[in-house]
């Protein structure tokens, strides 16, 4: 066989292994990249169906706090006495829902201070409801008080009046009981002598009315304690009758002058009492 024949055939074969070798080559390397386009083609999907999944999540939850929220207002809104917790503004939120949210929360601020403002009115109209109640029982104590006062007083008066009657009617020495008249004319007569004598002497005035000197002081002690006249006893057994308008003299010029002394009180007597019986003067004017 030629020599030159063998090399070509030889050649020829080399080219065919090196051909075959460098076609599997990158028939290998075409595989890989098919198989690395098929799992990053893969990939994406997964990885967007995944984020897919979670936005639906996301949506489903904020649809459902939106659902607790609306549901919130419409039970707020039917009744504005029930309790209700704040709702904190999401800033993901749109700014519709947002005002929405900061709208509730300040009808329920506002419901709340009106509520506030209610029960203080509510305790200070308490207060003054307590505080006129204490002032009338205060002012039915009073008037019960004066009643009672006013009747025992008067009670007490009738009583000296019975005594003082039944004294003038039962108690007498030489007087002549043809010529009596009744316990209340006496009295008042025995009254009406003392007051126009001015001064009397009191032994004078019980043989006069025919009584115990004792007892002429004792009526005139009694007449006094219940004010149907005014005067003094003094240590020489006289007993002198002084007005109203005489004691008013004496008070008077008592202010004015401030600090009296009984020297000169007793120096200025003449000029604001009347002793002389049966002479009218008017009320003297203090200096």
């Amino acid at each position: 066989m030629d020599v030159t024949l063998l090399v070509s055939f030889a050649v020829l074969i080399i080219a065919l292994i090196i051909g075959i070798t460098v076609f599997l080559d990158q028939k290998s390397a075409k595989k890989k990249q098919t198989n690395l386009a098929e799992r990053v083609a893969q990939g994406r999907p997964i990885r967007r169906a995944a984020g897919q999944r979670n936005a639906r999540r996301r949506m489903q939850a904020t649809t459902s706090q939106q659902i607790e929220e609306d549901d919130s207002g419409s039970e707020d809104e039917a009744n504005d006495e029930a309790d209700e917790k704040p709702v904190v503004p999401d800033f993901k939120m749109g700014a519709k829902k947002r005002a929405k949210l900061a709208a509730k929360s300040r009808k329920r601020a506002q419901r709340e201070i009106a509520e506030e403002r209610k029960k203080i009115e509510q305790l200070l109209q308490e207060k003054r409801d307590q505080q006129s109640e204490r002032e009338r029982a205060e002012e039915l104590r009073q008037e019960e008080a004066e009643r009672k006062a006013r009747e025992e007083k008067e009670r007490k008066e009738y009583e000296e009046y019975l005594k003082m009657k039944k004294t003038f009617n039962v108690e007498e020495e030489g007087y002549d009981q043809e010529d009596k008249e009744d316990g209340e004319n006496l009295l008042q007569e025995f009254i009406q002598y003392i007051k126009q004598n001015k001064v009397v002497v009191l032994e004078d005035l019980a043989a006069h009315f025919g009584l115990k000197a004792s007892s002429v002081v004792e009526r005139i002690q009694e007449l006094q304690s219940n004010g149907n006249l005014t005067g003094v006893i003094d240590d020489r057994g006289k007993f002198i009758y002084i007005s109203q308008e005489e004691l008013e003299a004496v008070a008077k010029f008592v202010r004015q002058r401030g600090r009296v002394s009984i020297t000169e009180l007793a120096e200025n007597s003449n000029r604001l009492i009347n002793l002389n019986p049966g002479k009218q003067t008017s009320t003297v004017e203090a200096i």
